[in-house]
């Protein structure tokens, strides 16, 4: 084993591309304290920074397609030949890393469609007896509902939990939602949860001069792939805000946006005035900054760049399929004032509009939340090093 200790982080994003900068977020954190290995089970986009000292190991990347079915994205290899390769390619870096921790992105609280790989990869740990590596949790502030099968889903997650964790990270401020909110198992949970605070580039606000702040609304939607009605109701929505309050447009597009969608995008750059549409940003953040609105759909990450933006904006949260991640998150924040909500089955193009260029002259509320989770997880995980197995749960 390498001087220093070894952790091995399993991730993987399955629709858009928040797990991975989650991810990346946290590997550069725990960089300082281990040396670590990331293994990413999704698409790796080109221009992605990996942090000085992170390995990155790309599986064969498996995700959602439009219909929320698992596919191959690589059109070299099937979807059931990567499952048969995945689990021994895991298996392998594990023998290769020694970790002394493996940390798991979201899973026993979802992923259940990567079982085929985790539970072996579990399993090997505990094999390996009291001188195992530890077994963390990485999860975000809320969790999807499940619908008409919640309750068996809370109850199997726990069990695993019990089985094979020795600590699950939350990283949400427990002021604005903890882990009980979105899951209630009838089979309490035994493994240490520790509340991280949220997860972020810097806890840091992103500081713009006035004179360096454009009149313009920046939209994006994560990785792109579901952005496509939001991106379409932008378009119909554009002239209202660019004729009546001089706001110009850019869309960023995203990596995984559909080639259709994109395409689509860049004739619409074409004929409009004041429209703009780019695939990447290599600075978002403080692309957004320098924004006078912001329209997202709020994920995590996004999230994120608004608090610390501190700038107007407007969200349509995701809700295709059954998602409800994005609306719980978009509700809080609504009701502290950060930020404007509107429900993606009532609106049009003109109630877009008319919120923009509210949005556009009103300051957002302030608030007191933790954005320091990238080094509360490192230090924990550090801690938790130092204790034996018999000194946590197995």
């Amino acid at each position: 084993m390498a001087d220093r200790p070894a952790l091995l982080f399993y991730c993987q994003h399955a629709l858009g591309l928040g797990h991975l900068v989650r991810s990346l977020s946290l590997a550069e954190a725990l960089g300082e304290h281990f040396d670590v290995v990331l293994l990413n089970g999704g698409r790796f986009p080109d221009g992605t920074t990996v942090p000085d000292g992170v390995r990155v190991v790309n599986l064969p990347p498996l995700g959602h397609d439009s219909n929320f079915d698992l596919v191959s994205h690589d059109p070299s290899i099937s979807l059931e030949a990567a499952m048969r390769e995945r689990p021994r390619l895991i298996l392998d870096e594990l023998a290769i890393t020694e970790p002394a921790v493996v940390l798991i992105e979201l899973f026993p609280f979802g992923r259940k469609k990567f079982e085929f790989e985790l539970l072996p990869l579990l399993d090997a740990v505990h094999s390996m007896g009291v001188e195992r590596p530890r077994v963390v949790c990485s999860v975000r502030d809320i969790l999807v509902g499940r619908r008409n099968s919640q309750a068996r889903h809370d109850e199997r997650a726990s069990v695993l939990a019990n089985r094979y964790f020795d600590a699950i990270l939350v990283h949400s401020d427990p002021k604005f939602a903890r882990l009980e909110d979105t899951f209630r198992p009838e089979t309490p949970m035994t493994v240490p949860i520790h509340y991280t605070g949220f997860v972020t580039s810097s806890a840091m606000p992103i500081e713009i001069a006035p004179q360096d702040r454009l009149p313009r609304v920046l939209v994006s939607a994560g990785g792109g792939m579901v952005g496509g009605p939001l991106f379409k109701m932008v378009v119909d929505a554009h002239h209202r805000w660019h004729d009546s309050a001089g706001l110009s447009t850019l869309v960023l597009a995203g990596p995984f946006a559909p080639e259709p969608v994109w395409s689509w995008l860049q004739e619409q750059a074409q004929r409009l005035d004041g429209f703009d549409v780019v695939r990447y940003l290599p600075d978002l953040r403080t692309e957004m900054a320098r924004s006078a609105v912001t329209v997202s759909q709020c994920g995590y990450n996004t999230t994120m760049d608004i608090l610390r933006a501190r700038i107007p904006a407007v969200v349509v949260p995701f809700a295709e399929g059954g998602e409800d991640e994005q609306r719980q998150r978009a509700e809080r924040l609504d009701d502290l004032g950060v930020l404007r909500c509107l429900a993606p089955e009532d609106l049009d193009a003109d109630g877009l509009a008319k919120a923009v260029i509210a949005a556009a002259t009103t300051t957002p509320a302030a608030v007191s939340l933790d954005l320091d989770g990238r080094r509360a997880s490192a230090r924990i995980i550090s801690e938790l090093c130092a204790t034996t197995v018999e000194q946590v749960p197995a």
